[in-house]
């Protein structure tokens, strides 16, 4: 399987189970990892071919700019969904953390993978 990777994406969202935590957009940083469909991009050498991963990230900040969520979790099962059934993956892992929440930790976040690899 050929895989599109896009790592330490940087978006603007509220998210949080405190009141606290949803006064004010938070910034996440993904790490997407977004199976292919198929292979035929190799040979063709055509945008059309794959999965345009600029689109990715402009829907996914539009989506996230509109929805929002409690849990990492459940944000990044939203995020999975969109790939898969927007752009038409197979299979994805996404991995998203929130910056600096605790001292002394540079990152807490959760990981998923959907779909048949």
């Amino acid at each position: 399987m050929d895989i599109i990777f896009l790592h330490e994406v940087r978006i603007d969202t509220l998210i949080g189970v405190y009141e606290w935590e949803r006064q004010a957009p938070q910034t996440l940083q993904l790490d997407l990892e977004i199976g292919l469909p198929r292979t035929v991009a190799c040979q063709t050498d055509n945008i059309d071919d794959t999965i345009h991963y600029g689109e990715v990230v402009d829907r996914l900040r539009q989506t996230l700019s509109e929805t929002h969520f409690l849990l990492l979790e459940a944000l990044a099962e939203h995020i999975a969904k969109v790939i898969m059934s927007e752009f038409g993956s197979p299979w994805v892992k996404i991995s998203v953390a929130k910056l600096g929440m605790l001292r002394g930790v540079k990152r807490v976040g959760v990981s998923i993978e959907r779909g048949q690899r």
